[in-house]
């Protein structure tokens, strides 16, 4: 339970960072009548918050190791 906070706050600025980027590079310049996947997006933005949550978790252990 000691590395939830970088775990979790790594997973969401990874998510929201995906979508956001997502929209404004590519939902912005494709057409309304245009279809997207929107389940590989998600899927997509959920594997972005995961490498953000182990770099995270990472970065959590390695100031907690530092600071003893």
């Amino acid at each position: 339970m000691d590395n939830i906070l970088g775990t979790f706050t790594g997973f969401a600025v990874g998510f929201v960072s995906f979508l956001f980027l997502f929209k404004l590079l590519i939902l912005d310049h494709t057409a309304p009548s245009d279809e997207l996947a929107p389940g590989v997006v998600v899927l997509t933005a959920m594997f972005t918050g995961l490498g953000f949550a182990f770099v995270g978790y990472t970065l959590q252990n390695y100031w907690k190791s530092k600071r003893l």
